[in-house]
This record gives C-alpha cells, structure tokens and sequence, in this order.
C-alpha cells in the first residue's frame, strides 16, 4: 500500500477547483476545505482511485462515483 502512496504538491488552481466543488455542493468551513481539495486531486488521477478517510459521507459528495471511497 505505501509503495502505492503519491505526494502532490497543491496550488492556486487545485485551490480554486476545490472552492468550485465546496460551492456546488454547497458546504464551506475549513472541515470541508480539506475534503474538497482531497476530492480535486482524486479527480486528477488516472485508472481506479480509492481514497481513503474518515468522513466518507462528506467525501462522497464531492467525487464522483468512479472514485471509491473507504473508510479508515
């Protein structure tokens, strides 16, 4: 699994994209903030993508269902 696991750098346009999803789904708040800017970079990926977290409801909403999400 850690051989599997990428670092990404975030910037001003993974910034921008994750407010776009805040607001369509509409959430906002700095718990949503970290969940919006996981699901941009989930959505960046290529193949299968599993993503892995602790608030799956939330994480749910932002990617679509080609993303996989799991509890951890």
């Amino acid at each position: 699994m850690l051989s599997r696991l990428q670092v990404v750098d975030i910037g001003k346009d993974e910034a921008r994209q994750a407010r776009r999803l805040l607001a369509d789904a509409k959430s906002h708040g700095h718990k949503h903030a970290v969940d919006a800017v996981l699901a941009v970079i989930a959505r960046q990926r290529r193949g299968r993508v599993t993503v892995f977290t602790s608030d799956v409801d939330d994480l749910e909403k932002l990617v679509p269902d080609t993303i996989v999400v799991r509890k951890v």
